[in-house]
């Protein structure tokens, strides 16, 4: 089994009208989704053996997402069964000049309320090559918070690599100071971050003011891995025309070498889940030994293939991305 994700996966409800409103929607088109379990599904898509782990409610919404997972491939087997609901979260799907919004509804889900000692994590992360671990989790409750930076700290002492996304929440932290302090114990059991330069600001304070949005970025990763001494960092770039229009790239940088992805203009269908994609391409050429540029060309084309696919969940196959990486943008029909 190579890699293991921690985290929690939520019901997904958004309106079945694409692009339609909360407010008005008169039915929801129903998914199962969270950072760390898309992480999983899109790793388990492209042939990896992956493993969730979770706590999830002894309800048909906990068999539901429990079957989600395991329709992907995901293995489920260590999953605890306890506490009382899912958390649920609302998407609305932006368009053009009005962006797309979410609202959670999280407070006391069975992950949200897991006691010390539930994990058996040197258990878990055993015959294991990553762990990935996402900035959203802690934000959940204090233990939460706790499990998270364990299984980080377990995982270095196992010789487990630590993948770290530094998602940040705006709505889930009471104030940036507060992440920062969980985020320093996680960075520093840090292999691989992921993440964008308006965590780092969000998070850090780290404000970068120089030419363009790929130049910031750069400079940004630099500030990052000499900050955190990091091995590796791969960062999205993302130039947002509008809801509806993008230029994406990304780029990844070691301590001797930085590699600069390509830039593909897309349409926006769902960019919810877009970076999961990007990090599961990114660890998957990594696990098959792939040279650094073509773990990111192949990272960078799957973050811009999911933006065209709805739900959060990435179901391109690494042939589909492949594909894009080599160039084929024009949409062609294959027959």
């Amino acid at each position: 089994m190579s890699f293991v994700t921690f985290g929690e996966i939520m019901l997904r409800l958004t309106p079945s009208l694409n692009t339609g409103k909360i407010r008005t929607a008169h039915g929801f088109d129903v998914n199962y989704a969270g950072s760390e379990s898309n992480v999983a599904s899109s790793l388990a898509v492209l042939g990896n053996e992956v493993a969730f782990i979770t706590k999830l409610p002894k309800n048909q919404l906990g068999e539901g997402a429990l079957s989600s997972l395991q329709s992907y491939g995901v293995d489920t087997s260590r999953i605890i069964r306890g506490g009382q609901r899912i958390g649920t979260y609302f998407i609305e799907l932006g368009a053009s000049i009005r962006p797309s919004s979410v609202i959670y509804d999280r407070k006391k889900s069975a992950i949200s309320e897991i006691r010390e000692n539930e994990f058996d994590w040197d258990s878990l992360l055993n015959n294991k090559k990553w762990l990935f671990l996402s900035g959203i989790t802690p934000a959940l409750s204090r233990q939460c918070a706790n499990e998270t930076a364990l299984a980080a700290q377990i995982a270095k002492k196992k010789g487990v690599k630590v993948a770290f996304d530094m998602n940040y929440r705006r709505t889930l932290w009471e104030d940036a100071s507060e992440a920062r302090k969980i985020f320093d114990q996680i960075l520093e059991h840090t292999d691989l971050l992921f993440g964008n330069m308006g965590a780092l600001n969000d998070v850090y304070g780290i404000e970068i003011n120089k030419g363009s949005i790929s130049e910031a970025t750069l400079e940004a990763m630099h500030t990052a891995s000499k900050k955190f001494d990091l091995e590796a960092i791969a960062f999205t770039v993302r130039n947002q025309i509008s809801a509806s229009k993008n230029i994406l790239s990304a780029m990844y940088q070691t301590k001797s070498q930085t590699f600069l992805g390509t830039e593909i203009d897309i349409e926006v269908s769902d960019r919810f889940g877009t970076g999961d994609a990007f990090a599961a391409a990114c660890l998957h050429g990594l696990n098959l030994e792939w040279d650094s540029q073509k773990t990111l060309d192949f990272a960078t084309a799957a973050f811009a293939l999911k933006h065209t696919i709805l739900g959060d969940q990435h179901t391109s196959s690494e042939a589909e991305i492949i594909s894009v990486m080599n160039g084929n943008i024009n949409g062609q029909v294959l027959r």
